[in-house]
């Protein structure tokens, strides 16, 4: 569903209901038997199922790809799981173009969803809609409560007592709202407004790429646990919200996390995913009553010596227009090793991918893989990225492939200025959306020495012309719409000036990678041979956009390594397997 997927299941006691990736259907499984198919329909994807246990009927989000010569057409939906028509499929809402979040309140009586229409992406604008449904679950009225072209709400969720929460940026921030059962019991749609539960110069959630994303749970009586996003740093936190008053009470609780995500809560105890900048990713249980944590799973076992681990550190950095832009600054750290008199580090500026997303604080090998090698590393959060407020996230509007490069090479810079890194020995490296920020950088500008390129897009034209439903619009707000700004496309686009690369770069490419086709790459690769610059090609077979297999990564990895010991003339302590180097005499010696 919308290319990203996510959502995928739902548990009704001893029952589970998922989609199964190689087919797209809905399957039961009940515990201790095997999968039972419960839809038939190959042209329908299924997202977020919810439980009509009253009218033994799951409510999804659907995706209808039956017609080949237009757009996939998305709706709210019901299947049934009833004996006598096990997978029929009724239509609830349509006539947007995407639709998310379908919630059922816990009596079956009310539905809430969200939809949107291009050139919209879900954090530009939504409209959340609640309505009365009839003795047959059909639905008897509707009403858009919130949201518009330019108000992002976000997941909609129900109280044990009926309450609708949800999340809004209206007043700049993604802060938290709701809609009392008293206000819906009312028979006047019109008198169902939200109230704010509580305003502040924080966002509460992030951006919805997938679909089964939750930064807060309702626990009833008007208190909520949420996760709160400060300047890149999450926290955990009891909002209480008095609905007579409209006066709310913020208790921030303690934990050693500084990421959360997918929380959830029962009567009792939450569960969430959450990680620190010295802990892996982990689903934990949190108890309600005495806030006790306990661990249920780790994304890895591995145990790390912390003298070897970098901690991030938070910085603010002057940038254009007079703004500042944020970033996490990761030192070298290897207990083994100390630099030599005078000695700086190489800088590696890492771009995140997206581009609508964020550099996390979470524990990240990738980055201790560098920091324990003697490099520093700067992730960084420039504008566009979330979590900064909706004004940070719009500076990327129409100017992405620039606002994005000014902020990285203003990173590179601040931190050379204050003799953090040496600035003869900065280099650049992101993946996709990551990867295109990379390239402007290195084609548009000469801050950096070198560069690595991840599967980076290249040519935004290619990208605005082919792709997926959900993004296909996706550039007319970070470029301009295609058809009137051709030039702009063309003007930002790589491809269309290797001949302005002058540093060895480094390309990272999957064989079978449709959003950015090999092609690409080599014709930048071919563009830096005839220049007689240094450059280096890996192409991963069976690899697609994004690479999955772990012997891959971790090649890509020290390829990229190889790459700078042989551009800044170290020798890396570790063995690694060469990297064929086009034009590596052309450099001049350190």
């Amino acid at each position: 569903m919308h290319e990203y997927g996510g959502g995928d299941y739902v548990a009704d006691r001893s029952v589970i209901y998922f989609s199964n990736f190689s087919d797209q259907q809905i399957y039961r499984i009940a515990r201790g038997d095997s999968p039972v198919q419960v839809t038939k329909s190959p042209a329908m994807r299924f997202a977020e199922p919810c439980v009509d246990a009253k009218r033994k009927r799951l409510i999804c989000v659907g995706e209808d790809h039956s017609k080949k010569d237009r757009e996939a057409i998305n709706s709210v939906v019901a299947v049934s799981y009833a004996e006598d028509d096990e997978g029929a499929i009724s239509t609830l809402a349509d006539g947007c173009d995407f639709y998310s979040n379908a919630k059922l309140s816990g009596d079956g009586e009310y539905l809430a969803w969200l939809c949107w229409n291009h050139p919209n992406m879900p954090w530009d604008g939504t409209e959340l809609w609640l309505a009365r449904l009839d003795g047959d679950g059909r639905i008897a009225t509707s009403w858009k409560v919130g949201g518009g072209e330019n108000e992002s709400i976000s997941t909609p969720q129900w109280s044990p007592e009926g309450d609708l929460f949800f999340i809004s940026d209206r007043t700049g921030w993604w802060n938290l709202y709701v809609i009392p059962s008293e206000r819906i019991a009312q028979a006047d749609p019109s008198q169902w407004q939200p109230m704010a539960v509580l305003e502040m110069e924080a966002e509460f959630t992030g951006p919805q790429w997938v679909f089964g994303t939750s930064s807060y749970a309702p626990l009833g009586a008007g208190r909520v646990l949420c996760s709160i996003n400060n300047k890149g740093i999450w926290s955990l936190a009891v909002i209480s919200v008095d609905f007579k008053t409209g006066k709310a009470m913020l208790e921030e609780l303690s934990t050693p996390y500084t990421s959360f995500a997918y929380v959830r809560a029962g009567a009792s105890k939450a569960a969430m995913c959450a990680g620190s900048p010295s802990e892996f990713n982990a689903v934990l249980e949190f108890d309600l009553g005495d806030r006790s944590v306990k661990t249920v799973k780790k994304a890895s076992e591995l145990k790390i010596d912390p003298s070897y681990i970098s901690m991030p550190q938070t910085i603010e950095f002057p940038t254009e227009e007079g703004l500042t832009a944020q970033a996490f600054f990761y030192p070298p750290k290897n207990k083994d090793f100390c630099p030599g008199d005078n000695e700086l580090p190489p800088l590696i500026v890492k771009s995140h991918g997206g581009p609508t997303s964020a550099a996390s604080s979470t524990l990240s090998l990738t980055i201790q893989f560098w920091t324990s090698r003697g490099f520093a590393v700067v992730d960084v959060n420039y504008g566009g990225s979330t979590g900064f407020g909706k004004s940070y996230r719009e500076r990327l509007n129409e100017k992405w492939g620039v606002v994005d490069v000014a902020d990285c090479r203003n990173a590179a810079k601040f931190l050379a200025a204050q003799a953090k890194v040496d600035r003869n020995k900065l280099a650049i490296t992101g993946g996709s959306a990551g990867g295109y920020t990379t390239l402007c950088a290195l084609t548009f500008g000469d801050v950096f020495k070198a560069g690595a390129s991840h599967y980076g897009v290249s040519d935004l034209e290619a990208l605005a012309k082919d792709t997926h439903k959900f993004e296909s619009r996706y550039l007319d707000r970070l470029v301009g719409p295609y058809s009137e700004r051709i030039e702009t496309y063309r003007q930002r686009s790589p491809i269309n000036f290797p001949e302005r690369l002058n540093c060895p770069v480094i390309f990272l490419q999957g064989s079978e990678d449709k959003v950015v086709p090999p092609g690409q790459s080599e014709a930048m690769v071919e563009a830096l041979k005839a220049r007689r610059l240094p450059v280096a090609y890996m192409l991963f077979e069976g690899e697609q956009h994004g690479f999955r297999k772990a012997e891959n990564i971790a090649r890509a990895l020290e390829a990229e390594l190889y790459f700078y010991s042989r551009v800044f003339q170290f020798d890396p302590a570790d063995k690694i397997e060469p990297v064929e180097i086009f034009n590596l005499m052309a450099l001049k010696p350190a």
